[in-house]
């Protein structure tokens, strides 16, 4: 990950992979953290589906830019970001461990 970008769209999904949720951050460690930290939570859909790990992201140099890939990405068919997700990650692995180190983290 390149620490000079400060904004991230990133996909997430949940351990069956039957779930994506597209997001845009700033802090893109912290972020998957709240994630983490809010699975079984039902009153957020990350919470209630336990959609935590990592398959996509991509770095924005500006906010403006991020938000406008993350509605992009979030108005497409599964398949679409499906492909996408394979693009950049073919064999669907979690990222998270790979991305941040230590996973899940010690809180």
């Amino acid at each position: 990950m390149n620490r000079g970008y400060s904004f991230y769209v990133y996909i997430l999904t949940n351990q069956q992979k039957t779930v994506l949720y597209t997001g845009v951050t700033n802090n893109l460690h912290e972020r998957i953290i709240t994630h983490w930290k809010g699975r079984g939570e039902p009153q957020t859909f990350t919470g209630r589906y336990r959609v935590h790990f990592l398959l996509f992201y991509e770095a924005h140099t500006h906010i403006d830019q991020a938000i406008l890939r993350e509605k992009e990405i979030k108005g497409w068919v599964r398949k679409k970001k499906c492909d996408l997700i394979s693009g950049f990650n073919p064999e669907w692995k979690f990222l998270n461990e790979e991305v941040f180190g230590e996973w899940p983290p010690k809180y």
